[in-house]
């Protein structure tokens, strides 16, 4: 999931750098979303391990 806020992220510079503000501010704002999309999962992921009494890898 971060390969995709990452992918994300490139666009929206790459873009920013050759003038398409409106692609740019679009891919950003999926980086955003997706971003935190998976620290949310994150968390959700290690409170459950917790709970369960399983250390982290």
């Amino acid at each position: 999931m971060l390969g995709w806020t990452l992918m994300f992220l490139v666009i929206a510079v790459i873009a920013g750098l050759l003038g398409f503000s409106g692609i740019a501010g679009a891919a950003v704002g999926i980086a955003k979303v997706i971003f935190f999309i998976f620290v949310v999962l994150l968390l959700i992921s290690l409170v459950s391990n917790a709970l369960r009494g399983k250390s982290p890898r």
